[in-house]
């Protein structure tokens, strides 16, 4: 197991040519032998480095339309010899296998290729054969090989040939390797997960999944806890692939409330104005108006005290006005479209607060997989991509709902969704009123809102909370009664909920005495 080894035959085969020309000129200028394959070769000999083809090495022209050119015993034990075995180094002498101490390789475009929207064929024909072949030979053999997979890593590369006359230490061979085999496995991830979706399997019998690095934190949701944010490569609009534009670093439960407030906000993409303050995961206010400061007011106006510190949403470019009005009040995260010039000027001037611009909101209607982690496995599901019109939901009560209260009934159901179970959600006038979250009973959450509420209405002046006339939204069934009244003696005219419990025709009986009018939608939102 040497430390140190010289490096003085190179294989590069790239798909992605970024900075392929400046690697070859400063490996050639080292006096470094540099085989290569097909388009890296002429990209290489037309900026006048000297390239001896792989063909030439193998005795084997590159055919079947490019798959096959470097499967071949003298690339891959010239990969995989071990230089100081005297049976190996005797196998290399009797065949010619001259040793290959760096490999560079990108693999086929396959992750973007299927991205694109390439049919079957096309893609299938994306999927690289002798890369990951050749990457996984170099890196088991990284005593002796240094396996470049990453552009990024080029310059570290060089870097390492300087600083060590030319030669790279073990433990710069160990990091490659670690990441070579990263790649490979993402690489493989990409393509069974393609397969899986195009045999159209809910459920195959082995999953992958794979992360690229986009930041290391100083903790996780615990000073205790160390932790790391990856992106997964999807084009998304959202936290992973937003520009902060100022503020300090993302911390791990920044990115996570982020996150919620923006999957919650992409829900109103299509709508008028609207935002959303969340704390801890959960909305505390969410509102439309006809500006985006108006907005705002409204739905700091649902909980103050938790909207403090708070992640702030947008459905639209933060404008001035909406800028002045945030910046009121200590808030973590503001994350939107985008932003005009004037309102960051404005927050420019409260350096901590960090400002995400995304160019646009998911579309909520567009499915993917959600995974958790538990004790030994993962749970993967579906993205809840469930959405409620006027003309699915089921009227069970006597009385039915108004216009307004319709258009609140199905704005509460909205938020509901992205609230943690067991969840209610009090709405008038296309506001949140009241929200109760992740309660273990159902009819605490509808009280906790309906307390909020009455915090609110003391501290705004008003004469009585404005859950009085409210339309309410439960993520799920009433079990009972009890919870149906009270929301009642909260003051709400109007509930929505799935229906579906044993106890429905006592909970429509119980809205019909209390002169409820009340909707089924057939559908739920446990959200946990």
């Amino acid at each position: 197991m040497p430390e140190l080894v010289p490096l003085k035959r190179a294989l590069l085969s790239v798909s992605d040519k970024t900075g392929l020309i400046d690697l070859g000129r400063a490996l050639s200028d080292r006096g470094v032998e540099i085989l290569s394959t097909g388009g890296s070769a002429k990209a290489l000999r037309d900026a006048g480095i000297e390239v001896r083809d792989v063909s030439d090495a193998t005795g084997f022209p590159e055919m079947m339309d490019g798959r096959v050119k470097t499967l071949h015993p003298a690339i891959h034990g010239g990969l995989l010899a071990l230089r100081d075995d005297p049976d190996h180094a005797q196998a290399m002498q009797d065949h010619s296998i001259g040793a290959i101490d760096l490999l560079v390789v990108n693999l086929y475009p396959f992750e973007a290729t299927v991205a694109r929207g390439a049919d079957y064929a096309e893609a299938v024909e994306n999927i690289d054969i002798g890369g990951p072949a050749m990457i996984r030979a170099g890196a088991k053999n990284h005593d002796y090989v240094s396996v470049v997979v990453d552009v990024e890593d080029y310059d570290a590369l060089l870097t390492e040939l300087s600083q060590n006359d030319g030669q790279t230490r073990r433990s710069f061979r160990q990091t490659l390797a670690q990441r070579a085999y990263a790649r490979t496995a993402a690489y493989d991830a990409a393509v069974s997960s393609w397969f899986a979706g195009a045999l159209d399997d809910p459920a195959p019998r082995r999953r992958a999944v794979a992360g690229t690095l986009k930041q290391t934190m100083r903790y996780g949701e615990n000073p205790h806890q160390a932790a790391a944010f990856y992106t997964d490569g999807s084009d998304r609009p959202g936290v992973a692939t937003a520009v902060q534009h100022q503020g300090k670093e993302l911390s791990y439960n920044n990115i996570n409330d982020t996150d919620a407030a923006f999957e919650l906000i992409s829900e109103f993409r299509d709508h008028k104005p609207t935002c959303v303050i969340v704390k801890h995961a959960n909305p505390c206010g969410v509102a439309q108006a006809d500006t985006l400061a108006q907005a705002y007011a409204s739905a700091f106006d649902c909980d103050r005290t938790s909207a403090f510190g708070g992640i702030v949403a947008l459905n639209r470019a933060l404008d001035e006005e909406t800028a002045k009005a945030i910046t009121g009040i200590f808030t973590e995260v503001v994350i939107a479209p985008g932003a005009n010039d004037a309102a960051r000027e404005i927050f420019a001037q409260k350096k901590n607060l960090r400002l995400l611009t995304t160019g646009g909101l998911a579309d909520p209607t567009v499915g993917g997989l959600l995974w958790k982690q538990v004790s030994g496995g993962y749970l993967v599901q579906d993205r809840d991509t469930g959405r409620m019109s006027e003309d699915a939901l089921k009227v069970v009560t006597k009385v039915a709902p108004t216009k307004d209260q319709m258009v609140d009934l199905l704005f509460a159901w909205t938020v509901a969704k992205h609230v943690k179970s067991n969840a209610i959600v009090y709405a008038k006038d296309s506001a949140t009123v009241g929200v109760g979250a992740g309660q273990m009973s159902r009819v605490d959450s509808t009280r906790i809102a309906a307390r909020k509420a009455q915090d609110m209405a003391e501290a705004l002046g008003l004469d009585v909370p404005r859950t009085k006339g409210s339309a309410v939204a439960s993520d799920a069934f009433f079990p009972f009664p009890d919870g149906l009244m009270a929301v009642a003696e909260a003051g709400a005219t109007a509930v929505i909920q799935p229906g579906g419990s044993v106890r429905d025709e006592e909970v429509i009986a119980a809205a019909n005495d209390a002169g409820l009018a009340m909707v089924f939608t057939g559908q739920r939102h446990f959200r946990h």
